[in-house]
């Protein structure tokens, strides 16, 4: 069903949430999970980053978090392609879709409700850039 399955994620924890789910459905369809990280790196400064992907450090400390998040795809025996994008998020996850050519791409849901879902968050402009289908995971705490 879903041969290329592509997860966005930062360090938080709803973020893992979303990995789990993305695992769970690459596992069963028997796809490749594909998770990515797009983070801005400090040097631009982090005040009009979402809070979930502040202070990551100078290159956004990507690659650790990329390393740590495939230890959940290995445990549902999964070999996890990573991709460390720099960049605003959404758009470095609309360009990693299609440049592997994504069947489904899973976000979390943070940043859908309140002023940000107004005026605009990484799961909205996603599921409204990706020329697949888009499933937002329900994370919230």
């Amino acid at each position: 069903m879903f041969k290329k399955v592509l997860v966005a994620a930062d360090g938080s924890p709803t973020a893992k949430r979303a990995v789990e789910a993305a695992a769970e459905l690459a596992a069963m369809s028997g796809g490749t999970l594909h998770i990515v990280t797009a983070l801005t790196p400090k040097s631009v400064g982090d005040a009009n980053l979402p809070g979930e992907f502040k202070n990551m450090g100078n290159d956004g400390g990507g690659g650790a978090l990329l390393q740590d998040l495939s230890f959940i795809a290995r445990a549902h025996g999964l070999e996890p392609v990573l991709h460390h994008m720099g960049g605003d998020p959404a758009d470095a996850i609309i360009e990693t879709a299609e440049r592997i050519d994504a069947d489904l791409v899973v976000v979390g849901n943070r940043g859908m409700k309140g002023a940000r879902r107004i005026l605009g968050s990484v799961p909205n402009t996603v599921a409204h850039g990706v020329n697949c289908s888009v499933m937002v995971i329900d994370t919230t705490e």
